[in-house]
């Protein structure tokens, strides 16, 4: 939660939905919502004892996450939230508030039906308690007279435990109506149970007179004792590693430049030389090559970069370190793993163009080379002509792609002047 809530405060200018403040906000109410759920379940851990008091505590409790959950489920609802938040997600937090719901009336139903006030127990507290659940109580009941009616507190311990019925019975309706949640074994476990559990609660109390009885359950007040914060994230106290560091220094191997793929040279040491020299910081280069050294009939080029010694990464190692181990070898056979730069800069020439008849004029990629020698460089620069008339007057200089003039060595230049339109009845000057 504090993660998320340093990005919602952090980016502000985020270049898609699922990282906006509005669907941002949601999260961090639905992680907290987990962190709630995880305390209640961590108090649970070593079992619920049938008592006043700790059945008091954890009826507050599971309406806490009951109350959490319900309003996660409200924010997922909203527009344009409801668009980017998966279906499942949303009918799983209405599921959690549902459920958590029912328990919380499961167990103050077990605190009315179960424990009848004696004459060693503290009235006092167990009527503070018991007035702490409530809001306000149905018309005509007290909270004292509850604790010392036996009737009073069953008929309102069986209204619990009606309502506790329909919200497990309205959390495994809306799990049925999600395929993704269907399918989920353990859910489906979980909240047949709990139904069960409280079906067989109110089999135990359930009497004759049951259809006198008209109590409505009022609402449980929650309340926690255990406080939920979100943590920052504090960067100074954590250690990361780029995720990139094993490609290498990111100034030379990076998507600028294209790279073969490595390549194992085999190398037999001859006196102690290698017949090459190093260059570079990391990774290193090589560097005069002997072009008969044994390093050369392997394979190696100039201008290779050396990205491992002997199975060792070097792509951060300088000249030092590289020379160190290329030393520590010794005469034994040793193996470099090489890469090559390719140079992709296509030479295309500038002046390129595309002409069709009766189509716009437009540039072309395909150009043919020119001897850039034999252009007489005193010459001023001639004003710019119109298209066709640079296409004519420099037709060594132009291209088109439906007339490009083959070039045949020893033939002389054409003297006279051709426009595209007579090219293309020419086959020798066709492509």
């Amino acid at each position: 939660a504090g993660v998320l809530s340093y990005l919602k405060e952090t980016f502000t200018h985020t270049p898609s939905y699922d990282m906006s403040p509005a669907m941002l906000n949601v999260l961090v109410k639905m992680m907290l919502a987990q962190a709630r759920e995880c305390v209640f379940e961590q108090i649970g851990l070593s079992g619920i004892r049938n008592e006043f008091f700790t059945l008091v505590k954890m009826t507050q409790e599971v309406a806490k996450v009951g109350e959490v959950y319900m309003l996660v489920n409200t924010a997922m609802n909203q527009e344009p939230v409801k668009e980017n938040i998966p279906y499942s997600w949303s009918k799983l937090a209405q599921i959690k508030s549902d459920h958590y719901k029912a328990l919380a009336h499961y167990f103050i139903a077990t605190i009315l039906c179960d424990h009848e006030l004696q004459p060693g127990d503290d009235k006092d507290q167990q009527e503070k308690a018991l007035s702490q659940l409530y809001d306000h109580v149905p018309e005509g009941l007290m909270v004292p007279a509850i604790l010392k009616d036996k009737v009073q507190r069953k008929q309102l311990g069986k209204a619990h435990l009606r309502k506790a019925i329909v919200y497990h019975e309205e959390a495994l309706r809306v799990c049925g109506l999600c395929k993704k949640l269907r399918n989920i074994e353990v859910l489906q476990e979980v909240l047949t149970a709990a139904h069960k559990r409280s079906l067989l609660k109110y089999a135990q109390q359930e009497t004759e007179d049951d259809f006198l009885s008209l109590i409505q359950a009022p609402d449980i007040l929650s309340k926690t004792e255990h406080k939920i914060e979100t943590i920052a994230p504090q960067f100074s106290k954590v250690k990361v590693k780029d995720f990139f560091h094993r490609l290498g220094p990111l100034t030379v191997f990076s998507a600028k430049q294209r790279w073969t793929a490595p390549r194992t040279i085999r190398l037999h040491p001859e006196a102690g030389e290698l017949g090459f020299s190093l260059k570079g910081g990391s990774p290193v280069q090589i560097y005069c090559l002997d072009p008969v050294c044994s390093a050369a009939s392997a394979g190696l080029k100039e201008g290779d970069y050396i990205v491992s010694v002997d199975g060792m990464d070097c792509k951060w190692l300088g000249v030092n370190e590289v020379l160190e181990k290329l030393k520590s070898v010794g005469k034994r056979p040793l193996e470099l793993e090489v890469i090559s730069c390719q140079d992709t800069a296509a030479s295309l020439h500038s002046k390129s163009a595309t002409y069709s008849m009766g189509m716009q004029k437009t540039y072309s990629l395909i150009c043919l080379a020119m001897d850039e020698g034999k252009i007489d460089q005193t010459k001023k620069a001639p004003l710019k002509l119109p298209f066709l008339s640079w296409g004519t007057k420099n037709r060594q200089k132009a291209a088109s792609t439906l007339c490009l003039p083959s070039a045949v060595a020893g033939s002389s230049q054409v003297k006279k002047k051709l426009s595209p339109f007579t090219l293309l009845n020419t086959e020798s000057s066709l492509y």
